[in-house]
């Protein structure tokens, strides 16, 4: 029988990296019981943000629940929601009723550079610096399981135009959690060095009608004060810069 709540007790300490071996996160049909209790309050505040931010999107995504941290094995059920229950969920952080996990592709150069991307003003993340990445959406559902490569290959190659199976080394799973957001991440090392990868993508940014991101960057250190990065960015930095050079 699947569990009500999450383990978060059992979870290893916020913002600490560890390594994954597998992530087992199965759709469950039919509403989050999040989405159904705040359905008055998620309206609300989607009527703020699109006042404020017209480009904004309504969107389907992955919210999770009853989320297990164990022997290196996280596992639970998600279900499918709208962005705005998503935007107010973030907002609040009410952790015992939701959380989110999200998968996030960190691309490597040659020259040992981290390539990542600075969102549009236009996006619900404006401004921000982070690896390309996108929430799990009902495209990455494989056989009632969400598919975490799945997901990095079809949001980088969509903001970015890079391949990740064109990567020459690629990492397990690492994952951290943070009030609630568990970030998993794997890395993918490419045989270009990062200004043919910056380049490539700055190319990919040209042709697009209606792009999410604003330029891409070579990042070489863990410095905080660099970038307006989201707050998962830091400790994946440090540890990149620690075990994949």
């Amino acid at each position: 029988m699947a569990q009500l709540t999450s383990n978060m007790s059992d979870w290893p300490d916020e913002r600490r990296i560890f390594p994954v071996s597998r992530i087992d996160l199965r759709v469950v049909d039919g509403p989050h019981p999040y989405h159904l209790a705040e359905r008055d309050r998620i309206a609300e505040n989607w009527a703020r943000e699109v006042s404020a931010n017209p480009a904004l999107y309504d969107g389907r995504m992955m919210l999770s629940r009853a989320v297990q941290i164990s022997d290196g094995v996280i596992s639970g059920e998600t279900h499918i929601v709208p962005f705005s229950a998503f935007l107010l969920w973030r907002k609040t952080r009410p952790v015992t009723s939701a959380i989110h996990l999200f998968a996030l592709p960190v691309v490597v150069s040659s020259d040992g550079a981290v390539i990542a991307i600075r969102m549009g003003k236009h996006t619900a993340n404006p401004g921000r610096v982070y690896c390309a990445a996108g929430s799990l959406d009902p495209a990455d559902i494989r056989d009632g399981i969400c598919d975490m490569d799945g997901n990095m290959a079809r949001e980088v190659l969509e903001e970015t135009g890079l391949v990740l199976s064109d990567a020459d080394r690629v990492s397990g799973f690492h994952a951290l959690h943070d009030r609630g957001i568990i970030t998993v991440f794997r890395c993918f090392g490419f045989s270009a060095i990062a200004t043919e990868l910056i380049g490539r993508i700055a190319g990919h940014i040209a042709q697009d009608k209606e792009p999410e991101i604003d330029e891409a960057l070579a990042i070489r250190s863990a410095d905080p004060g660099l970038h307006l990065y989201q707050p998962f960015m830091l400790p994946i930095l440090e540890w990149v810069f620690t075990n994949m050079r």
